[in-house]
């Protein structure tokens, strides 16, 4: 069955190593007869954190503080699985990315029935230490099991920093491949 998968990635750099492996998983998930829609959170977007105010909806748009969230919102509406992708930052969320998932609060808020959709995620960062990704997974599969969203995979890929440091993994592969779990 096709889906309708939005990839929200989070790295600031076009060549860098999630971005490499989000292509591949994109054209993986096409190749499969998947619509994929992409949403760079990071490049040319303005996403503020979530304020609070709980006046999502009140104006018609996701969110009353008019920022690009309100470009991404109905394409998670809209989706059948979410997939996102970054490179860990600061053992964490890179913060264009993060402003994204926090205010998938406004469709909570806003009434919007979001549950029943697949999730997965795709990261890499520099240590090797596989529990520096803990800062990104647990957050993610956390949010994906508040949501009611079924977490269907996850691509974590230690020890890359430089353009290209990817190559030398087995995670272009592996991103490819999370297209077969949709």
């Amino acid at each position: 069955m096709s889906k309708n998968i939005l990839v929200i990635t989070g790295s600031p750099r076009k060549n860098g190593n999630s971005f490499a492996m989000t292509d591949a998983f994109i054209i993986a998930a096409k190749a499969k007869g998947h619509s994929v829609t992409r949403f760079d959170a990071a490049l040319n977007k303005k996403i503020g954190g979530c304020h609070a105010c709980e006046t999502c909806f009140k104006s018609g748009k996701a969110c009353s503080f008019d920022d690009d969230f309100n470009m991404v919102a109905p394409l998670i509406e809209k989706a059948d699985a979410i997939v996102f992708t970054m490179p860990v930052y600061w053992y964490s969320i890179p913060a264009q990315i993060k402003g994204v998932i926090d205010r998938i609060y406004s469709l909570v808020i806003g009434g919007k029935d979001i549950a029943g959709k697949e999730c997965a995620l795709i990261a890499c960062c520099e240590e090797d230490d596989m529990s520096v990704m803990d800062g990104v997974r647990i957050p993610i599969e956390r949010s994906a099991a508040l949501l009611k969203w079924k977490m269907v995979g996850e691509v974590l890929v230690p020890g890359v920093l430089n353009v290209g440091d990817i190559e030398k993994t087995d995670g272009i592969q592996k991103a490819a491949a999370l297209a077969e779990q949709f």
